[in-house]
């Protein structure tokens, strides 16, 4: 099963694989407090953090677990976000998780809920699964929106990681 949307493009993005010098790049995640204001269990060192979510990328990436894109901006080819189909168990069921995170000067220009549609998109061209899910920690409306934009739906809240999440789906 090929989870990862490697030389896919969007009308504005490029995805491609995530490599170990944009970790600088993605440090500004982490030096923003919006950006893990909603998740606990991330450590409060912003390089700390980087590097055990690069450390995850690249975890899944060796085990065949899909994983993260980096979503490059076309015109500049900034890195401005990830994005990505990745294997995650809710609940002790297998499912199939549209991730999405933008770095903060990109956000609220519409870049996640385009990548996420791609992602959509992928899974239902590629026969990954029946349905997909997003695990958003409820108190995460920007996230809430971009899952919805996505033509997805609430279907359950229970907790995934030590935090309150709702868990939102689409059929394909």
């Amino acid at each position: 099963m090929k989870l990862l949307l490697e030389e896919k493009e969007t009308e504005r993005l490029i995805f491609r694989k995530i490599i170990p010098s944009d970790y600088n790049s993605w440090l500004p995640f982490y030096k923003d407090p919006t950006s893990t204001q909603f998740w606990e269990g991330i450590d409060k060192d912003p390089k700390i953090a980087c590097n055990n979510h690069f450390k995850g990328v690249f975890h899944r990436y060796n085990n065949n677990l899909g994983g993260m894109n980096a979503l490059l901006e076309k015109e500049s080819l900034e890195f401005i976000g990830m994005c990505g189909l990745l294997v995650q168990t809710v609940d002790a069921i297998k499912e199939i998780e549209i991730g999405y995170s933008i770095l903060p000067k990109y956000r609220k220009l519409g870049y996640a809920t385009e990548a996420a549609k791609k992602c959509k998109a992928y899974a239902l061209e590629n026969k990954i699964a029946t349905s997909i899910i997003s695990i958003i920690q409820i108190d995460n409306i920007p996230s809430q929106k971009v899952a919805i934009a996505n033509g997805m739906h609430l279907d359950k809240t229970t907790t995934y990681k030590n935090n309150p999440v709702h868990i939102f789906r689409v059929l394909l």
